[in-house]
């Protein structure tokens, strides 16, 4: 029996499903070419005989489900919370790590939490815009473009965003204070309704989003402190964030900014093909940044060596920036992406380093610390006095100066030997010189006092 006959015979038994025997005469039909051995181009498909999938969904195991878990909660970002979290508590002191290390572990895990669930609920709103993009068309929400089924439904997302955001605001709420626990959970609706509702609509979502970055140092630093918000410390950390994302997220804008036309979502790059407002506020908010370390030497929340240093951080920061202003190519945009990672957590170890609650801190629990407490203040010494030795300008002058007074008690003019501060920076040198003249000035005004009230 030839092919051709085969088919029309197929096609006169299947339309008789309409009759009353439509399931007697489909399995007869299915067992008649089953036993004239069609070729399996040519047989209907039915349970017994479909073929399997090609790409067939991946088997939900732990290690899948842990890591579709971890992208749906945008671990790198979540990372980059708990580093600049735990940063913002250690501005507050060193000795914390000693007093209080389980509110550091509580205010980092909580913050990690509420992030994540913030991530989550975004991606749960935005799968429709990010099946159209290329680089989040493979996310846990979505189908995979193998042809393979989301590896998480909407469900198990939202599930997912309520358990840690419930479990990160129970960890605050219970380890840390009133206001930690209202800035985290503020900022997942912030993150997850704001940012997410203004991204489609309007390009100032990008500032809307630059607060939510902004949030997790000051967290920081009000767990270590029982909800001190308003001081130097939590108010620099806080615009550092804040800035550093401008240039940081913008250049990643500019890279993908086909990509987010396609997504439907409004940003400058996407209404700016020049551009040249893209460079615009790449640069001057690189500027802006620049001036931070200049401001907290000036506020004396750090040592003069931090505006220093800072200037040639910021240095290499600004060439990129203008670099991209002059030629607005994506490699240079990659560049400025890229100086954007490595400037952060330079710019904030050196902040530390340089603050001078650290150095309060060591010389006053210097005196009454266990052993082990000892060795970690000794630890943080040698990391000091390491980038105290890599500093150019602290070898060009001893640690020692000699400096004249000419006593009012005495007619001769004598010499003496003043120690200052163990730092041999210009400026610090300056500084000590100055605090050792006006102490020797007080000194020499309490004696002609004493003098003056003894011969009354």
């Amino acid at each position: 029996m030839n092919q051709p006959f085969l088919r029309r015979s197929t096609r006169i038994l299947i339309p008789s499903i309409h009759n009353n025997n439509a399931h007697r005469q489909i399995r007869s039909s299915l067992l008649l070419l089953d036993r004239l051995s069609l070729p399996h181009q040519y047989r209907p498909l039915s349970s017994s005989t479909q073929r399997h999938d090609d790409n067939p969904p991946p088997s939900r195991t732990a290690a899948n489900l842990t890591s579709s878990l971890l992208e749906l909660s945008k671990a790198r970002l979540s990372l980059l919370v708990v580093t600049t979290t735990s940063l913002g508590f250690l501005s507050a002191g060193p000795s914390l790590l000693l007093t209080q290390p389980a509110t550091l572990l509580a205010v980092s895990t909580g913050t990690a939490l509420c992030s994540a669930s913030a991530a989550t609920l975004n991606q749960v709103i935005e799968t429709p815009s990010d099946i159209l993009m290329k680089r989040t068309r493979n996310r846990p929400l979505l189908p995979q473009s193998n042809g393979r089924p989301a590896a998480l439904s909407k469900e198990e997302g939202l599930a997912w965003a309520a358990f840690t955001g419930g479990s990160g605001a129970s960890i605050l709420m219970a380890c840390t204070d009133p206001l930690t626990t209202l800035l985290g959970v503020g900022n997942i609706a912030l993150y997850a309704g704001v940012y997410t509702y203004m991204k489609p609509k309007t390009e100032w979502n990008t500032w809307v989003g630059a607060i939510v970055g902004a949030v997790p140092p000051v967290m920081g630093y009000t767990a270590a402190t029982g909800g001190c918000v308003l001081e130097a410390e939590p108010i620099l950390l806080g615009s550092t964030l804040f800035l550093w994302q401008f240039p940081h997220f913008m250049a990643l804008n500019w890279m993908y900014r086909e990509d987010y036309k396609r997504g439907g979502f409004n940003m400058i790059s996407t209404s700016d093909p020049t551009g040249s407002r893209t460079s615009t506020f790449i640069t001057r908010y690189t500027l802006y940044l620049s001036t931070l370390p200049i401001l907290s030497s000036l506020m004396e929340v750090t040592s003069p060596m931090f505006a220093i240093e800072g200037i040639a951080l910021n240095a290499y920061a600004i060439y990129v920036a203008r670099r991209f202003h002059k030629d607005k190519s994506n490699a240079n945009a990659r560049k400025v992406f890229l100086t954007s990672l490595w400037y952060l957590p330079c710019f904030l170890m050196l902040f530390l380093l340089h603050s001078k609650k650290w150095h309060s801190d060591k010389e006053e629990d210097s005196f009454n610390s266990s052993n082990n407490d000892g060795a970690l203040l000794d630890w943080i010494s040698k990391i000091q006095g390491a980038g105290r030795e890599a500093c150019l300008h602290e070898l060009i002058v001893q640690k020692n100066l000699w400096v004249q007074f000419a006593s009012s008690s005495s007619s001769d003019d004598r010499e003496e030997k003043i120690e200052l501060d163990e730092s041999k920076c210009p400026v610090a040198l300056v500084k000590g010189s100055v605090a050792a003249a006006e102490k020797k000035s007080r000194d020499v005004i309490d004696a002609d006092t004493s003098r003056e009230d003894g011969s009354v």
